[in-house]
């Protein structure tokens, strides 16, 4: 049976199990992966330890083991731009077509407040299940890197 924990900026994850969680995220994204220093960052901003809105992680474990992992940034926007950006959903390499994903999105969904975004490549087949919980692309992201 999966179970979740959530960490946030009252309840952080101790360094071992923060440790564990970038490297799942940077073995499992694969080749929609970052670096683990941008994954470190990015849950520096869910748990507010850089300035930031502040966001949320949460983990589904099996057997005491990782098999997913969702990373939620605060924008401190809303209307225009939603007000969570999803930077990061994984689940175990071993693990995907159990409902897992899924399970995440749920989540996530439930513990947001206020509409969510996130991005998505093409060609990702983790798009079908944004789209069957409710995802939909408004727009052609575009971005000029300095």
């Amino acid at each position: 049976m999966v179970k979740t924990t959530f960490f946030n900026t009252t309840n952080k994850p101790d360094f071992k199990e923060r440790e564990s969680i970038i490297n799942f995220l940077f073995d499992n994204l694969q080749e929609y992966g970052d670096p683990k220093s941008d994954i470190d960052k990015c849950i520096d901003y869910a748990l507010k330890e850089a300035a930031s809105f502040g966001g949320f992680i949460l983990v589904a474990y099996l057997k005491n083991e990782i098999v997913g992992v969702v990373v939620v940034n605060q924008t401190g926007m809303k209307d225009y731009i939603p007000e969570n950006i999803l930077v990061y959903i994984a689940t175990h390499k071993n693990h995907r077509g159990e409902g897992i994903g899924k399970l995440l999105m749920k989540k996530t969904i439930d513990l947001a407040k206020g509409s969510i975004a996130l991005h998505v490549e093409p060609d990702n087949p983790a798009r079908f299940l944004y789209e069957k919980v409710g995802f939909s692309s408004k727009y052609i992201e575009m971005r000029l890197k300095k």
